[in-house]
């Protein structure tokens, strides 16, 4: 087995180069707008289109993240799989992951306690080549340089069981909890307006129901799964940003949406 997690879509869904990603995340600091946002942060929830799309919606996010959570250690990514059937979840046991601006320890240890402690997580390396939760690393390799890593690419599996999972994450303060999703795919922008926020008035009001009734997101269960451990750990969903692919193109005809929240 190789020990390390290789980039499957640089030079696809974001540059290659570093540089490259150095140049877009400056770029996007630049239009960083101003917050009044005093919250200390224990979770993410960020697209993962290409950055040109989402980035500067994610950057926001980590942005804002790494400004208050200085002594983050761990950072654990859970994307859906968009490749491969996954039945539960795989968690990604490489010694590191590669990215163009280098590598991020895997917390391995962490890892393999994990799949110890629940039935439904395995490791399937073809899962791993999954772009949800690959396009996250070079964020956090640029705003948490000394952290670790954990990914966590899940596919048939209830929000609940991932809640558990999401529930014993958060019970170490020093680890940040990444959930990867965008919102609805290929409407009309105002159509997709209407959709994105029915997700965002949801997840601002950690409202279940209302997210099983009209919210569409590629991520959804891990949404849910974010919300229901929000509730939980009596954490308040803070949103962040809203935009679709339609401030790119220009194309209002087929869009896809993108939001980030803070959670603490």
């Amino acid at each position: 087995m190789t020990k390390y997690r290789k980039s499957a879509v640089a030079g696809m869904f974001y540059p290659d180069s570093c540089s490259e990603i150095k140049h877009y995340i400056a770029h996007f600091d630049k239009e960083m707008p101003e917050t009044k946002l005093d919250v200390l942060p224990r979770a993410l929830i960020v697209p993962h289109a290409g950055y040109i799309y989402s980035g500067y919606t994610a950057n926001i996010a980590y942005h804002y993240a790494a400004s208050k959570r200085p002594d983050i250690e761990r950072v654990v990514v859970l994307g859906p799989s968009h490749r491969i059937y996954i039945a539960g979840a795989s968690i990604a046991l490489f010694e590191a992951y590669h990215t163009p601006c280098g590598e991020i320890k895997i917390d391995l240890d962490y890892s393999h306690a994990l799949q110890k402690k629940f039935a439904f997580l395995d490791f399937h390396p073809m899962a791993h080549e999954e772009h949800s939760t690959e396009v996250q690393m070079p964020f956090i390799r640029h705003y948490f340089k000394e952290t670790h890593v954990v990914e966590i690419v899940y596919g048939d599996i209830t929000h609940g069981e991932l809640s558990l999972l999401i529930d014993e994450l958060l019970l170490d303060e020093k680890t940040l909890v990444v959930i990867s999703t965008d919102l609805s795919h290929f409407h009309t922008e105002v159509e997709a307006n209407k959709l994105d926020n029915l997700c965002i008035n949801a997840i601002t009001h950690l409202d279940i129901h209302a997210l099983s009734h009209g919210c569409e997101a590629c991520g959804l269960t891990g949404v849910k799964a974010m919300v229901h451990s929000a509730l939980s750990h009596h954490l308040k969903a803070h949103f962040l940003d809203y935009r679709t692919s339609f401030a790119r193109t220009g194309d209002a005809s087929r869009v896809v949406g993108y939001t980030s929240f803070v959670l603490g």
